[in-house]
C-alpha cells in the first residue's frame, strides 16, 4: 500500500520537530509520499524581504512578489532542507514541485467574491511520474507549487495537493492517505487528549456529529477524508504529526 502522508508549515519551520518528523515518516514501510506545507516560513521570508502578508479567511492572497517567495521557499528552501534531512536518515527522496516533470497541472482560480491571485485549481496528476519514482523506491517530496502549462508557477493548498494525489495513486495502487496535525487523532473528549477515537465509518461520523463529539474545525477535515475514500483512497489516518511512523491515530474508511 502507497502511503501519501501531509505534514504542515508549522513543523517544518522548527527544527526539533522536523527532526521527530521526519525519524517517524523515516520508519513508515513499504512506498510512501510526502507533500508539505511551508506557510509560516514564507511569511517569514516575505518580512524580511518587506513584502505585505494578505490573508483572507486563513487563505493567502499570491500577487506577483508573494508568488515569488512561495516558489523559493516552497520548492527551494523547505523541499530540500525536507529532502537533504531525509537523505542523511537513509531515506532517498527527490523534491518536486508541481512544474517539475509536469506532476501537478492546474489552472488560475477564477475570480469570484476575492481574487486570490495566483492561485491554482488543480486539473491533474502525473501519477505515472510517481509510480516509476516509488518503483525505483525513491521517495517523492512534493512542494504545494502546481505549474499552468504556459510556464506559469500557482501556489496551491498541500492538503488539496495531498488528497489529489492520493486519490491520483489510488487508480493504480491500493492508496492510504495520512494527515498529520498536532493531536493523536480524532479525540471522544477533547479534554481527554488520550480520548483518540480508533475508527469512523460514514455511519459513526453522522453519529458523532449529532452527539457533538465531532464539531467545529474537525468536520471539514473529516469531510475532505471521505471525499478521498469515495474518490478511491483506501482509508484515510488522521494522527499526530510527529507519530506517523506509529500506529496511534484515527481510521477512517468506507
Amino acid at each position: 500500500m502507497i502511503k501519501v502522508v501531509k505534514v504542515g508549515g508549522g513543523i517544518i519551520e522548527n527544527e526539533e520537530a522536523l527532526n521527530t518528523f521526519l525519524d517517524s515518516f523515516s520508519k513508515i514501510k513499504g512506498p510512501k509520499v510526502l507533500v508539505h506545507g511551508g506557510g509560516r516560513m514564507a511569511t517569514k521570508v516575505a518580512e524580511s524581504l518587506g513584502y505585505e502578508t494578505k490573508m483572507v479567511e486563513g487563505r493567502r492572497i499570491t500577487d506577483e512578489n508573494m508568488l515569488e517567495v512561495v516558489t523559493m521557499v516552497y520548492g527551494g528552501l523547505a523541499n530540500k532542507k525536507i529532502v537533504a534531512k531525509l537523505q542523511a536518515k537513509g531515506t532517498n527522496a527527490l523534491g518536486l514541485s508541481g512544474a517539475d516533470g509536469n506532476l501537478i497541472s492546474a489552472h488560475k482560480r477564477l475570480v469570484k467574491d476575492v481574487d486570490y491571485g495566483w492561485v491554482g485549481d488543480i486539473d491533474s496528476i502525473n501519477a505515472d511520474l510517481l509510480m516509476s519514482l516509488i518503483e525505483n523506491n525513491i521517495v517523492p517530496v512534493i512542494a504545494p507549487l502546481s505549474h499552468n502549462g504556459e510556464g506559469q508557477m500557482l501556489n496551491t493548498n498541500a492538503d488539496t495537493i495531498a488528497s489529489t494525489v492520493a486519490t491520483a495513486l489510488a487508480q493504480k495502487s491500493k492508496t492510504q492517505l495520512i494527515l498529520g496535525f498536532e493531536l493523536d487523532g480524532v479525540l471522544h473528549d477533547f479534554n481527554d487528549k488520550s480520548s483518540v477515537i480508533q475508527t469512523i465509518t460514514p455511519e459513526l461520523f453522522e453519529q458523532y456529529k449529532s452527539e457533538g463529539i465531532i464539531s467545529d474545525g474537525m468536520i471539514p477535515k473529516l469531510s475532505n477524508a471521505f471525499d478521498a475514500i469515495n474518490a478511491g483512497v483506501e482509508s484515510v489516518k488522521i494522527c499526530n504529526a510527529l507519530k506517523v511512523g506509529g500506529d496511534l491515530g484515527t481510521i477512517i474508511y468506507k
